[in-house]
């Protein structure tokens, strides 16, 4: 479900979004994730419905790692 933003706050967010896309920590996750998945299809796992959980080291369902707490973010262990 979409946002409801004016055209001029929609640009902004979306210049927003892409300049965290583009932060040194999410563009090595997204290597990190990358590799990974190559690695696993390799060796024949199936990981349809299926994220990186950078935080516990493992795939797991899409679900489970973008929950959220209540407040609409997960909440990570610290």
């Amino acid at each position: 479900m979409s946002q409801k933003l004016s055209p001029g706050a929609r640009a902004r967010k979306a210049k927003r979004d892409l300049e965290y896309a583009k932060s040194p920590d999410r563009r090595a996750k997204k290597a990190e994730n990358q590799r990974l998945r190559r690695k696993a299809i390799k060796k024949g796992l199936n990981l349809v419905g299926l994220d990186y959980d950078h935080e516990d080291k493992k795939f797991e369902s899409i679900k489970r790692n973008r929950g959220n707490d209540g407040n609409g973010t997960k909440t990570e262990k610290t």
